[in-house]
């Protein structure tokens, strides 16, 4: 029997096993709120109604003891789930006290040291549930399509995009690296297949540790044989469409206890705005305005805007700290304005961050050199200015990887394009047409300085039947991140590995 079922077993005894995720003590009850994997459930304790062991085992329990309670489902709209289990017997499995993760705030640094007790809180618990809702929503979208599953080689002996961000390995005493894309192998895949994609780990060796970088993170990598770069885009907003349709239907409880607005995502479900790099440029700049808004002047009225939230928030808690120091303010009252204060502070932080950040935008965006690829400052400006994913196509090709191919009509820019996730999230998905001219594809790998004899397969593909063809990359975390609307990558996948963390 599971939570998750409740609903089917209205007034009839059930059998649940699971853990304590909270609980609370009243005059002869004990309310303990159970969890099971599958969702979360109240059950109550009544000393008038269970023998005086079953009381006494129910108020002994700390958070995290894990149980086996048997008794009725009732019905109760206020409870999460419409139901709570009146209980009737209860078994202790193992009785836990001073469980690390405690109600208290903790940092950062002390929860992903703690990753694996983590895992079990409902913020993260939902988090993660979305991830999987996700990822089914990704096999069942290309499937559907008609593409073939395939699977790239982790071990390459050679790189995507350059050897700067690869990890290296002995492979039998010859150097190998762990893949940075599947891509070039999509490509041969294609060749075979028509339409494929990958979904496999990936790595980069960036020694960064911003909040959208992570060392290990998983990619969808489609490869679709007569292609070009529209049928591409049409292709990711499809998808991607998909997607945040199928969260929205089947994850709507997880996505309000993550507090997520439902209805800016329902706003990424209409048509993505397409722009060409110089049209991005130009607004980044503050050349031109998108539906009124200037880049610039919303940064700076956005800037002004937080300049005063600080000072409302400081004035608040210091506010709140005054009172709590009132002689004779009852406990509960004292509780309520400390946990306010806490909650003042949290917010707090992220507007001096807010203050951090916003000048280095303004500053990126009025400096921005034309010819230059977007960074994070750069794709948070442009977005902002948007409700849904925007995407930039036709890049200048010396920022873009080797084997994009250059329009046609102007050999200056790459078709490639970049998908941005509004709210400031930034790039969530990377693709293109790719090269079909073998003597340029020789051209672009001398240019990236790659040892050519390693890529005489991949220029193979280009002297036995070439076609037209494009894919695109979408990195899963990226995507929860901002279907989720985390503040940092790091929630998004169980055990994340990034710059300076490797453990648990």
């Amino acid at each position: 029997m599971y939570i998750k079922d409740l609903s089917n077993f209205k007034d009839n005894d059930v059998t649940l096993k699971g853990w304590v995720s909270n609980k609370r003590d009243g005059k002869g009850l004990v309310f303990v709120i159970l969890r099971d994997g599958t969702g979360l459930c109240q059950c109550i304790i009544d000393s008038s109604k269970v023998d005086p062991g079953v009381f006494e085992n129910a108020s002994s329990l700390g958070l995290e003891s894990s149980l086996i309670l048997k008794g009725k489902v009732v019905e109760d709209s206020r409870q999460l789930g419409g139901f709570e289990v009146h209980v009737s017997d209860l078994q202790i499995l193992q009785l836990v006290k001073d469980y690390p993760i405690a109600k208290k705030e903790h940092g950062v640094d002390f929860l992903m040291d703690k990753r694996h007790l983590w895992l079990r809180s409902g913020r993260q618990w939902a988090i993660l549930k979305i991830r999987n809702c996700i990822i089914f929503s990704i096999h069942s979208f290309f499937q559907k399509e008609g593409f073939v599953e395939m699977d790239a080689p982790i071990f390459t002996g050679n790189a995507c995009e350059g050897t700067s961000t690869l990890f290296e390995t002995d492979y039998y005493g010859e150097p190998a690296y762990l893949s940075q894309s599947g891509q070039l192998y999509g490509e041969a895949m294609a060749m075979a297949m028509g339409k494929i994609y990958t979904f496999g780990p990936t790595f980069r060796a960036e020694k960064s540790k911003t909040r959208r970088h992570l060392s290990e993170f998983w990619m969808i990598e489609p490869e679709m044989a007569f292609f070009d770069i529209f049928d591409n885009m049409d292709l990711i907003e499809k998808f991607l469409h998909a997607v945040i349709s199928d969260v929205l239907e089947k994850c709507s409880a997880e996505l309000e206890i993550i507090g997520r607005d439902k209805e800016s995502l329902r706003k990424s479900l209409a048509k993505f705005p397409r722009l060409t790099y110089d049209e991005a440029v130009q607004i980044i700049k503050g050349e031109k305005d998108v539906d009124g808004q200037n880049s610039i002047v919303s940064l700076e009225e956005l800037l002004k805007n937080t300049e005063l939230k600080q000072k409302e928030l400081n004035a608040e808690i210091e506010q709140r700290e005054e009172k709590i120091k009132t002689p004779g303010m009852k406990k509960g009252e004292i509780n309520f304005n400390q946990n306010k204060i806490n909650q003042l502070k949290n917010d707090l932080k992220d507007v001096e961050e807010d203050l951090r950040n916003i000048p280095q935008w303004i500053e990126s965006a009025k400096n921005f050199e034309y010819g230059n690829d977007f960074g994070g400052s750069d794709e948070t400006v442009i977005t902002r200015l948007y409700d849904s994913p925007i995407m930039v196509y036709d890049w200048p090709h010396e920022v873009k990887a080797f084997y994009l191919k250059r329009n046609p009509e102007n050999d200056r820019f790459a078709r490639g394009v970049d998908v941005l996730a509004p709210e400031g999230y930034g790039e969530i998905v990377g693709g293109g047409e790719r090269e079909t001219n073998e003597a340029l594809l020789k051209e672009k790998i001398i240019e990236h300085d790659l040892p050519m004899s390693e890529f005489e397969w991949y220029l193979d593909l280009r002297r036995y039947g070439s076609v037209p063809h494009a894919g695109f990359g979408l990195g899963l975390e990226r995507l929860v991140t901002w279907i989720c609307k985390l503040k940092h990558v790091r929630e998004s996948i169980p055990f994340p590995r990034m710059y300076g963390r490797l453990m648990p």
